[in-house]
């Protein structure tokens, strides 16, 4: 392997198992969106925006189904796709 794709490998791993975590400790859990959370926040400003209602299939509604339920095989696919390119793009930071 090259250094590059190593971090690569190591960052979408870590994105595919942290990505449940931040979910959690965000306040989208399997209980619902818990009180004075950070969830609760972006879901009133979301409720706010659409006039009193939260969107179905919106940002708000598909973090709430993801930390409820887990991550789908796309979501999953989709963190770390994006957790590989992050740690790609990182192995090019120069170390002193």
């Amino acid at each position: 392997f090259l250094p590059g794709t190593a971090v690569a490998i190591g960052a979408g791993a870590g994105a595919v198992v942290l990505a449940p975590v931040a979910l959690g400790a965000a306040g989208f859990t399997s209980a619902g969106v818990a009180a004075g959370s950070i969830a609760a926040k972006i879901m009133s400003a979301a409720a706010v925006a659409n006039g009193g209602g939260v969107a179905a299939g919106g940002v708000v509604a598909v973090l709430q189904s993801a930390g409820a339920a887990g991550l789908s095989g796309a979501a999953t696919a989709a963190a770390a796709g994006v957790g590989g390119a992050v740690g790609w793009l990182a192995s090019f930071i120069p170390r002193k």
